[in-house]
């Protein structure tokens, strides 16, 4: 008789082309494997199963403390930029742990409201016709990542802070940068100090709109917060003037991806997008089951401050921790179905914005602009359609980001 023994596991690199083209047959066999696995590759455990990483969410022992880490990476010539625009990634959220990211944090919660970023709807509406009325001509050809995912969160994120329409290029393009540095792909060392310097250029530049909303307060959100103040009595002026760098970066790209593989979702199951286009109020389902199937983000990073047990493991002090959210959005044990695209779900709670105390900040006015430029693409461009199969993604350990989404409107 002959027994039949499955395949040994074979682990694969994060950034190999057909993983990154495709992460989710590898990172189901990864999390099959084991919820929880050493990466000699990475050096850094993989954590894929959703109770795991809901126990690493509430861990006090794992930190978000990233930047002093990642200052060890800094090349040699580029230390001296690094030491201003490591301090200014210090004051961020997402690289602070509690109580001192509580802190941080309630300065902007009642900006961050599904109440307060509610009133962006109608902008929100009327900048994407606008934008597509100049980009998309019906039956011809486009590329829906550059026609409107990537510049329509830019222009609402742009009108919330407050920066005028004039400094928009200068501002998209520092964002950009930043992102190099945070989401390293900034390789070169000259590619890696321009990254630096944009940040300390962004810093610059908000310091300054918030110099002038001291003195002529408009309707936006660095005026709205200055009026509550917490600035001067919570947080400090340079710590607030780090936040904004922080939103300003964060905001533009993950509703972008949102966006796009939403988008992406619908096109290629036609079924799905007449249902939404039968019934628009699925658009905002859309939105979440995209969020938890193909969602803009494929981990976080974090490290532990101290040792601590995960699912029989022992967690050193130091060890660097992957929590791969995109594995646990399809943890079998938590989603039926999991691979299965479902306007109609409603088991479980995915992880696409995180949970607990880094729950993403800004996932209200994402989940808003989202919802409307899929509403609006879906109910305005009947015809619109993938124009052709051939997909290219960012090559990114962090990010879950299309190059360009070609289409014909």
């Amino acid at each position: 008789m002959t027994v039949l023994t499955p395949p040994r596991f074979t682990e694969r690199y994060l950034l190999d082309s057909q993983v990154n083209a495709d992460p989710y047959p590898y990172l189901n066999a990864l999390r099959d494997h084991g919820p929880v696995h050493w990466s000699p590759m990475h050096r850094a455990w993989l954590v894929t199963g959703y109770d795991q990483v809901m126990q690493c969410l509430r861990e006090p022992a794992v930190s978000a403390d990233r930047v002093r880490p990642l200052m060890d990476a800094v090349p040699e010539g580029a230390r001296t930029d690094a030491e201003r625009a490591f301090g200014i990634l210090s004051s961020w959220m997402v690289f602070n742990d509690p109580p001192n990211h509580r802190r941080l944090r309630q300065v902007f919660q009642e900006q961050f409201a599904a109440r307060s970023v509610a009133r962006y709807r109608s902008f929100t509406e009327r900048a994407t016709r606008a934008m597509l009325a100049r980009k998309a001509a019906p039956g011809r050809p486009g590329d829906l990542a550059a026609d409107i995912a990537k510049p329509l969160p830019a222009l609402v994120f742009a009108r919330w802070l407050g920066v005028p329409q004039s400094h928009s290029p200068s501002f998209w393009y520092w964002n950009a940068k930043v992102a190099d540095l945070v989401l390293g792909t900034a390789q070169e060392e000259r590619e890696y100090r321009t990254s630096l310097q944009s940040l300390c250029s962004l810093e610059d530049y908000l310091a300054e709109l918030v110099a002038q909303r001291r003195a002529e307060p408009k309707d936006d959100l660095i005026s709205s917060v200055l009026a509550g103040g917490r600035v001067g009595d919570t947080v400090t002026e340079r710590e607030f003037v780090g936040l904004l760098t922080q939103m300003a970066f964060a905001g533009g790209e993950t509703t972008s991806n949102l966006i796009a593989n939403t988008m992406l979702a619908l096109l290629s199951r036609p079924e799905l997008l007449a249902a939404v286009r039968a019934e628009p109020e699925l658009g905002t389902a859309a939105v979440e089951e995209t969020l938890r199937l193909d969602g803009p983000s494929k981990m976080s990073i974090r490290n532990a401050a101290q040792d601590f047990e995960l699912d029989g493991h022992t967690v050193r002090t130091g060890d660097r921790i992957f929590l791969v959210t995109a594995a646990a959005n399809r943890d079998p044990g938590k989603f039926p179905e999991p691979d299965t695209f479902d306007l109609r779900r409603t088991d479980g709670t995915h992880l696409g914005f995180g949970f607990g105390a880094h729950f993403c900040i800004g996932a209200a006015l994402a989940r808003l602009v989202a919802g409307v430029v899929v509403s609006v693409l879906v109910s305005d461009y009947p015809g619109l359609a993938l124009d052709g199969t051939r997909l290219c993604w960012q090559p990114s350990l962090l990010n879950r980001s299309l190059t360009a989404l070609p289409v014909r409107y």
